[in-house]
Formats: C-alpha cells, sequence, structure tokens
C-alpha cells in the first residue's frame, strides 16, 4: 500500500515538473482559486438559512413564515438587483474614488469576474437581512422589501465603493487613505446594522414591548432551539466569509478562519462572564448573540492580526455587544433579534480593533484615526440614507402594519399561511377565515 501510494506521488511529481505540463499548473492553480471562491460563496448563502432560524425563532410563532419569506426574498429579489446595479455601483471603474460606473448587467466576462460578482451578491443579501431581523413582527411586507432593494442596490454598494475600491479601476476614497476592513466588520455588517437601527426607529417598538412608563416587557420567540441551530449555521458559513475574502486559495487562510473560530468562541465565553458578572440570567439566546458579537468583531482584522488579540476582539465585542442592547432598551427602541447591537455596534468596535490590532504595527494612533473616520461615516451614510428612505415609505405606502394585524400575527394577514396549522384547527385563525382576515 505504501509503496503504490509512493508509486503514484512520483508519477505525479515528474508529471508537474516536465515543461510541457507547465501550463497546464497555471490553469489549474486558477480553476483552484475559482473553485475556492465559488465554495466560499456557496458558505456565505447557507448564511441566510442561520438567519432565517435565528430570526423566526426570536420571533412569535404567528409572525414564523413572515420572517422566513423576508429571507428568502432578501436573496431573491438582492442577486437581481445586486446583477444588474449593485455590483457596478460598488466595484466598477471608480477614477472619483466615490462610485463605481461599469460592471453592470454583468455578461461576457471572463470566469473569475463571475465567480467574484457570485461571491459579493451573497455579502449584498446579508446587508439586507441583518435589517429584516431588527424590524420582524410589524412590518409590511411589501414596503420592506422596498426598503431591501435601496439597501442592497444603493446605500451598501456606495459604501462598499468607498472602502473597498475597485474591482478594475481606481480606489475607493476610504481605502485611498489606509482604512483596513478585510471582509466586512463595518462594509457589510455594520451598514446593515446601522440601517437596521434607522429602520426600527421610524417603525417604532411592537405593540406592548415598553409600558407607558418605560418599563420593558419581554416578548420571547417562539423556538429557542431555531436560535441555537441558525447560531450553529451562521458560525459554520463565516469561515467563507471571512475565508472566501482572500478571493483565492491562500495559504493566509488559515490564519483567517483560526481568527475567526477563535474570536467567535471568545464571544460566546464573554458572553457568559457578562451574564455572571451582572447577575443576571444565563440565556441561550444571549450566549448565541455573543459567538455572532465575536464573529462580527473579527471579520475586519481576521487576516491583519495575530492569535491572541483575536481572542481579545471576540471577547470584548460580546461585552460592547450587551452594553449597547441595554442602551437601546433604555432608549425605548425594540430590535427583534438583537442585530444594531451585534452587527451595527460590534462590527464598529470590530473595525476599531483592526486598528488597534494590526499585526506589525500595534496602537499606531495613525491608524486608529483612519479606522474612526471610517466607522463614523459609515454610521452617518448608512443610518442617514435607511432613515430618510424608511421614512418616505412609511409617508407613502406604509412601513408598519395596522395594530389589528399586528396581534392577528403577519402570516395570517399578508402570507394567508401558518407555520403550525395544526394547533389552529379550532381557533378562529384557521383556514377558512384567512380570507376574510385578509380583507379587514
Amino acid at each position: 500500500m505504501h509503496y503504490r501510494a509512493y508509486s503514484v506521488l512520483g508519477c505525479a511529481l515528474a508529471l508537474l515538473s516536465s515543461p510541457a505540463m507547465a501550463e497546464d499548473v497555471v490553469i489549474t492553480k486558477e480553476a483552484i482559486d475559482v473553485i475556492w471562491l465559488a465554495t466560499a460563496a456557496a458558505l456565505v448563502f447557507l448564511m441566510q438559512m442561520g438567519f432565517a432560524f435565528l430570526e423566526s425563532g426570536s420571533s412569535r410563532s404567528k409572525n414564523c413564515v413572515n420572517v422566513m419569506m423576508k429571507n428568502f426574498m432578501d436573496v431573491c429579489l438582492g442577486s437581481i438587483i445586486f446583477w444588474t446595479l449593485g455590483f457596478g455601483l460598488m466595484f466598477g471603474a471608480n477614477s472619483t474614488g466615490w462610485i463605481g460606473t461599469s460592471g453592470f448587467f454583468m455578461h461576457s466576462a471572463n470566469s473569475w469576474d463571475y465567480s467574484f460578482l457570485l461571491f459579493q451578491m451573497m455579502f449584498a443579501a446579508t446587508a439586507a437581512t441583518i435589517a429584516s431581523g431588527a424590524m420582524a413582527e410589524r412590518a409590511k411586507f411589501t414596503s420592506y422589501l422596498i426598503l431591501a432593494v435601496v439597501i442592497i442596490g444603493f446605500i451598501y454598494p456606495l459604501f462598499g465603493s468607498w472602502a473597498w475600491g475597485s474591482f478594475y479601476e481606481g480606489a475607493g476614497w476610504l481605502a485611498a487613505m489606509g482604512f483596513t476592513d478585510f471582509a466586512g466588520s463595518s462594509v457589510v455588517h455594520s451598514v446593515g446594522g446601522w440601517a437596521a437601527l434607522a429602520a426600527i426607529m421610524v417603525l417604532g417598538p411592537r405593540t406592548g414591548r415598553f409600558s407607558a412608563k418605560g418599563k420593558v416587557h419581554d416578548i420571547p420567540g417562539h423556538n429557542v432551539n431555531f436560535v441555537v441551530l441558525g447560531g450553529f449555521i451562521l458560525w459554520f458559513g463565516w469561515f467563507g466569509f471571512n475565508g472566501g475574502s482572500t478571493v483565492g486559495a491562500d495559504v493566509s487562510i488559515g490564519l483567517i478562519n483560526l481568527n475567526t473560530q477563535l474570536a467567535a468562541a471568545a464571544g460566546g465565553c464573554g458572553a457568559v462572564f457578562l451574564a455572571y458578572f451582572l447577575g443576571k440570567p444565563l440565556l441561550v439566546v444571549n450566549i448565541v448573540n455573543g459567538v455572532l458579537a465575536g464573529l462580527v468583531g473579527i471579520t475586519a482584522g481576521c487576516a491583519t492580526m495575530e492569535p491572541l488579540f483575536a481572542v481579545i476582539t471576540g471577547f470584548s465585542a460580546a461585552l460592547v455587544y450587551g452594553a449597547f442592547a441595554s442602551f437601546l432598551l433604555k432608549m425605548r427602541i425594540d430590535d427583534v433579534v438583537g442585530a444594531v447591537a451585534v452587527h451595527g455596534a460590534a462590527g464598529a468596535w470590530g473595525t476599531l480593533c483592526a486598528g488597534l490590532f494590526m499585526k506589525g504595527d500595534l496602537f499606531n494612533f495613525s491608524t486608529v484615526l483612519t479606522q474612526l473616520t471610517g466607522i463614523i461615516v459609515c454610521f452617518v451614510w448608512a443610518f442617514g440614507m435607511t432613515y430618510l428612505a424608511a421614512w418616505v415609505i412609511d409617508q407613502t405606502l406604509g412601513l408598519r402594519a395596522s395594530t389589528q394585524h399586528e396581534q392577528r400575527g403577519l402570516d395570517f394577514t399578508e402570507h394567508a399561511e401558518v407555520a403550525y396549522p395544526e394547533f389552529l384547527q379550532d381557533t378562529y385563525y384557521n383556514k377558512q377565515n384567512l380570507s376574510q382576515i385578509q380583507r379587514d
């Protein structure tokens, strides 16, 4: 057996060392790069399933279908909008540093262009999905989809063009300054988180979430198991999210994904520590969000920091998540899944950590200042533009479902179906009454 293995290896080496095979080796390397990028894109696509489980599990059962539908349509609409408009704005030729001007409706391109488009398409869908979880249980379906199109087609790619430069020529103005965000702590996650904050401020809290005197009333989700499953799926998909951002098969992927794993684990430990330190119940939902905060936090610096600092980044990101989530509740802002704290706040913190813990250039004030500039610009742009878009939609079509529909559940009123029909056979909200309920 060993002799046969050595024989095969010897033959392979002999073939690869021959001049006739040199061209094939180059082609093979390109093929491997494309395969890795396509695989990473599939892993990031899988994160949509993770978001769907986490968000639906965090919502009440009467809104489960509605949440799943929003996640599903984020991918469907998002893919088309990003192909037609978003990719060109974000990665097209960018001579001004502000906006891409080519790459729209990509066709007749080479295989590498198509692979890169596919990978970035998955990122765009993620940015909108972050907002859907925060807005759950009280947003009109059609109005939400319009807002998602604005985020994917305009708000997300414009900031992306500033921070990640151009795929073809030119560079974004933040990238030219030296702003570092390897896989999108700010570009993807903070944009999605600050967009979510703007949207839920226009929407207002769910009915009964806060008393007239400001007391917080818990509205638990219907399925904690979904939340945990969604958390695991997101964690798994993140290896494609961060590792795939090399946009090719590269030896740096090992460190990138090691840092990703360590930060996620440290985020979970940070959430446990915070609960014990504050004397609060050890809720599994908070642990999952602590892990996600660690993942969001490390996304900016996963390729540019040593493992020790990845642990520090993940642990501290969980603390930032906990503090910001408490702040939002004090401000009477209702975020169903904690998306603003996990993606917005932890994303901003992770972007700062990427500057603080830059390998070979620790705690450089100039680098940190550049990171702060990007963080502030991200907040002002994503929050401001989403607030404007959400306000316009609210004033024209209405962004929020009626109180009656909210109480009945958006599964009935928006989709005429339910996630658990066997539990409703003997109630008013059954199949025979759905048409009348929708007319009301």
